[in-house]
């Protein structure tokens, strides 16, 4: 009867391991998130000084910087973002409507995620000369139809909200215009879509400064 007993445990004691073995090979894909959908993740402000483009619109001394579409009203429209430190004194090249004021410049500036703060004076965009940026596809033509394309440009300003500028598609890609990205959106749009399907491109790029 001993012996019985001691093969009864024996075996007892073999089917928990096997059970505990199932239940952790059963977990441990959970162990491991999905990669977060486009629009679940939010870019990191920049730490550094950052340059953009565009349009200054300010009304009754409200300053704030429009880098997408500007209303072409007179005097022009847009929702722009809260520009500080602004001011037109020793600024050339702008028009005044009212209590409205506008100009195209190049500016740099800090940006908190809600707000832009100039740290040098603004250059007017007709004798702004950037550097060409880098094409990121590598001239490569990208792998979306168009339907999958159109789609996407449908759904993806709801998905990145006030960041969003603008988009269109070329040459089997997705090109999407935002205020911001350090890296975080291009991922997700990677993870989710494919890695030659979209390109996000962040209107405010580092300065190196």
């Amino acid at each position: 009867m001993r012996a019985l007993r001691r093969s009864i445990g024996a075996v007892g004691s073999a089917a928990v391991a096997v059970f505990v073995l199932t239940a952790c090979a059963t977990a441990s894909p959970s162990a491991t998130p999905a990669p977060a959908a486009l629009g679940e993740v939010s870019p990191v402000p920049p730490s550094e000084e950052v340059a953009a483009t565009g349009t200054v619109l300010d009304v009754a001394g409200d300053a704030q910087l429009c880098l997408g579409a500007v209303a072409e009203s007179y005097p022009p429209q847009c929702i722009g973002i809260p520009l500080d430190g602004w001011t037109w004194d020793g600024v050339e090249s702008y028009e005044s409507s009212g209590d409205v004021t506008w100009g195209a410049y190049a500016v740099r500036g800090t940006y908190d995620g809600e707000r832009f703060a100039l740290t040098q004076p603004p250059i007017m965009l007709a004798l702004y000369d950037p550097i060409r940026p880098e094409d990121p596809t590598g001239g490569r033509p990208g792998k979306g139809d168009d339907e999958t394309l159109a789609r996407l440009q449908e759904e993806l300003p709801d998905r990145l909200g006030s960041s969003y500028l603008s988009s269109w598609p070329q040459d089997g890609w997705l090109w999407v215009d935002v205020v911001w990205d350090d890296g975080s959106w291009q991922r997700a749009a990677d993870a989710e879509f494919g890695e030659d399907i979209v390109v996000i491109r962040s209107a405010m790029t580092p300065t190196g400064g």
